[in-house]
């Protein structure tokens, strides 16, 4: 990985200037694709640190670009909306998007989202080999791995965030904006479903295990064995 390059993807040249122009003063190689079949060759090829991603885009939209990527890899993706829409915010998080910009967007804004998720990912990276252990689950931070009574357990990229949290803060109670800010690393202007949506999916995952994730009503999320 080339810890240095971004890739900008939109089919909108004054967008791709913009963040260039900013991104390149605070010292990144930014490279940038105009449309998602562009996005994924150069994915591919350059193997940058961090995606800047519209989901508006000729050939393939930044839904399916987003899908395909996360299909294989945690490559950090921060993805672009035209609407200031929750659905598209909630979908885009939910599809394993880290974290969102509406457009027109202030450049200091993204350059500051950018930073904060490659520092997130920097953090987790910083976690070599350490185990952590909750009843019957185990979960490796470095290697993203969770098993259940030694099986494997299979999550997306921001279950396993979730859980991880979780486990971190076993027994106390999370709010669901304590866990925006934990797992995605900023407040969602008060928009909580996207929460309660990655709980469900954890809680049917985890069906088979003695820790349950215990729903405290009117606060929030605590994981206990």
């Amino acid at each position: 990985m080339s810890k240095d390059t971004i890739l900008v993807v939109d089919d909108e040249a004054n967008i791709i200037a913009l963040a260039k122009m900013y991104l390149e003063k605070e010292g990144y190689n930014v490279q940038s694709a105009a449309d998602g079949a562009e996005a994924l060759r150069k994915i591919d090829e350059l193997d940058p640190a961090l995606v800047v991603l519209d989901l508006m885009l000729p050939e393939i939209d930044g839904w399916e670009v987003c899908r395909r990527v996360r299909a294989d890899s945690e490559l950090p993706i921060i993805m672009l909306t035209a609407r200031d829409d929750d659905i598209d915010k909630i979908v885009g998080l939910e599809m394993g998007a880290d974290d969102y910009l509406t457009k027109p967007f202030n450049p200091r804004e993204l350059v500051a989202r950018v930073r904060a998720v490659l520092r997130r990912g920097a953090r987790s990276d910083a976690h070599t080999d350490q185990t952590l252990r909750l009843g019957d689950l185990a979960i490796n931070s470095a290697r993203r791995q969770v098993t259940v009574g030694g099986e494997a357990l299979s999550l997306r990229t921001k279950e396993f965030d979730l859980l991880l949290a979780l486990v971190e803060h076993k027994d106390i109670v999370l709010s669901r904006n304590q866990l925006l800010d934990l797992v995605w690393g900023f407040d969602f202007y008060g928009q909580t479903r996207t929460v309660d949506v990655h709980i469900a999916h954890l809680r049917r995952k985890l069906s088979h295990s003695r820790v349950e994730i215990q729903t405290v009503r009117g606060v929030g999320y605590k994981l206990v064995d």
